[in-house]
């Protein structure tokens, strides 16, 4: 990389060269010319080229056009099938082939950058296409049979009829999505890929909580009746057209929706039956192999389960450590362990579970985000136009939902960034860590992060709108500290919040592995989070059922900080006086979303420009 960025600047300056040329010298000049035109060309043809194909794929996904605000299919679902998959395969081996046709030493330091990501992607997809059926398509945390209603909620806005209209062919649509997914969920079944018992109960029941209410039965509307009966009576239509729209609405839910739900619960009813309680990923056919490689893509390093294992013990014993300081600074009499039980159960530390209560809950958070909307000038040069807003999640998803999370914004602007906070269980937000999952979720965290990436210029697309967990979710928990180190987390009780998010990522690579690699038991991984950090038995129920379901993905926040802080630090070391915050930010986030080891090379770029 840094080989490639000093052949950058020999252009550069090259080109320099020849625009003070005398008219002596007119071949060299000539000459100089002509390269640039070659590098434009090349970097052209490939800046094309990687648009090309990710538009190809937003265009064979209707969902994923809906996510970027774009209404070509509008009315369509993806394709799930296995031969959809295949094609797909087909596809990315003739993107590699095309690829090759790109001369790499032609193109500038950026476009070589987006050259080798896109290079690894594609292969990535390709060895990993032995993978795709190690997965759950249906549980607790996500699945087609939550993702339907949601996304109909959430993404599919009705400005006009025909958008109604498209609304109603997707309800009409959803039988066939759910032939798909019986069929994936059979072929997973025959390799003895079952997700463990606990997941059936939380899906079978967040399934007949879509077909509860109006048009089903009587009583209050549905969830989907209610969100397009809200959405359409918006429109400025006559009444009478609305009425026939909500009418075939409602023969949509009744005569697709109703009956392909009805049909999956009964399937799931019965693989129920062929589940067992095994929860590690080393059930799998080639399990451990399996797991590897989910380590390696989720943290963009090579580190072994054994070693993140390692870094997670290290990591809990140090931040209990300072749990230990604030314990003394509040004057609590007894050891950590009561000190966490303090914090559990003491109802200072709790909003009621009422709607007041978390009204309330949202108000604060919203606050503390307002507060660091104000003060962005002093972490950041680049921030993003999109604006950001706290909700709750809705109530058909919120029992088995995770306790937050953020969603992006539309690319057009029709649609802010959402920290969506879980308020289904009070006792499981706590007012103390509050302020760090605010942060993190929102601001300084995942809404600068993905907002200013989605509105970079001269970006290629699939680095705009792509993801490395361990950089998103490393850059996640990174946000939580910052706001430390602007004089926030006032309160000693709310910096204890900090520490224990910390400390519940750390946990997350002890349980992880444990789980995936080490056969733990789900009980056994409840067992440590319950007894190292002070957060509720139903927040550990709830992370360690996550765990089981996505295999590795927890492990990226721990890793993705640890390293962004030692890259700052050693900047810091590297630079002295001519450390500037806002530009190491800078460079973390104006390149995308990128592999660690490539934002190490980012960073030692700039550490080398700044010392030059």
């Amino acid at each position: 990389m840094r080989k490639m960025t000093l052949l950058a600047a020999a252009v550069a300056a090259a080109l320099l060269s020849g625009c003070q040329q005398t008219a002596e010298q007119p071949n060299n000049t000539a000459k100089t010319a002509t390269t640039q035109q070659v590098v434009q060309s090349e970097v052209e043809k490939a800046n094309a080229f990687f648009d090309e194909v990710f538009m190809r794929g937003v265009m064979r996904s209707p969902v994923y056009q809906t996510y970027l605000g774009i209404k070509q299919d509008y009315d369509k679902w993806d394709d799930q099938s296995e031969a959809r998959a295949i094609e797909d395969l087909e596809l990315a081996k003739k993107d590699l082939v095309a690829l090759q046709a790109i001369d790499r030493s032609k193109l500038d330091a950026q476009t070589q950058v987006s050259y080798d990501l896109f290079k690894q992607g594609i292969e990535n997809e390709i060895a990993d296409f032995q993978w795709r059926f190690h997965n759950y398509p249906v549980n607790q945390m996500y699945g087609t049979h939550s993702m339907v209603p949601a996304f109909l909620i959430n993404q599919h806005q009705i400005t006009d009829v025909k958008d109604a209209k498209a609304y109603i062919s997707r309800l009409n649509g959803v039988p066939a999505v759910f032939d798909q997914l019986v069929k994936d969920l059979e072929i997973r079944a025959d390799k003895g890929i079952i997700a463990p018992k606990f997941v059936f109960p939380h899906v079978i029941e967040s399934s007949k909580n879509i077909i509860k209410g109006a048009p089903f039965v009587e009583g209050e509307d549905s969830t989907l009746m209610a969100d397009f009966k809200r959405k359409v009576e918006k429109l400025d239509i006559a009444d009478n057209e609305k009425q026939a729209l909500i009418g075939e609405a409602t023969d949509a839910l009744k005569t697709a929706v109703k009956p392909a739900y009805s049909m999956l619960i009964g399937y799931l009813q019965q693989l129920e039956k062929r589940a067992d309680t095994r929860d590690g990923a080393w059930k799998f056919p080639d399990g451990e192999k399996y797991f590897n490689n989910a380590l390696a893509r989720t943290t963009t390093t090579d580190l072994t389960a054994a070693e993140i294992h390692k870094i997670g013990l290290s990591e809990v014993a140090r931040i209990h450590d300072e749990m230990r300081e604030i314990k003394e600074k509040v004057g609590f009499k007894g050891d950590l362990k009561a000190f966490m039980e303090f914090m559990r159960t003491d109802e200072q530390f709790y909003l009621p579970n009422t709607e007041a209560g978390k009204a309330k809950y949202l108000a604060d958070a919203t606050a503390m985000i307002d507060n660091l909307k104000g003060r962005l000038d002093e972490l950041f040069i680049v921030k993003p136009k999109a604006d950001m807003i706290v909700k709750r999640v809705e109530a058909f998803r919120e029992k088995s939902a995770g306790k937050a999370f953020y969603q992006q914004p539309a690319p057009d602007g029709s649609r802010p960034g959402i920290y969506y906070a879980n308020l289904y269980d009070m006792e499981a937000m706590p007012t103390y860590q509050m302020e760090a999952l605010a942060y993190h979720e929102g601001i300084p965290g995942h809404h600068m992060q993905i907002a200013i990436a989605m509105e970079l210029e001269n970006m290629p697309k699939f680095r705009k709108f792509g993801r490395y967990t361990a950089y998103t979710e490393g850059w996640g928990l990174y946000s939580e500290l910052v706001p430390k180190e602007m004089g926030l987390y006032e309160d000693p009780y709310s910096d204890f919040g900090r520490l224990a998010m910390e400390l519940w990522r750390a946990c997350r690579l002890v349980v992880d592995t444990g789980i995936h690699a080490m056969k733990w038991t789900r009980q056994e991984g409840i067992d440590y989070y319950v007894n190292n950090t002070p957060n509720a038995k139903s927040d550990a129920v709830k992370m360690v059922e996550r765990h089981i379901v996505i295999p590795s993905q927890a492990t990226a926040y721990k890793i993705g900080m640890l390293e962004i802080l030692k890259l700052r630090e050693d900047a810091k070391k590297e630079l002295g006086d001519k450390f500037d915050i806002r530009q190491f930010h800078d460079v973390v986030l104006k390149n995308g979303p990128v592999p660690l080891n490539v934002l190490e090379q980012f960073v030692n770029e700039w550490v080398a420009s700044k010392k030059a």
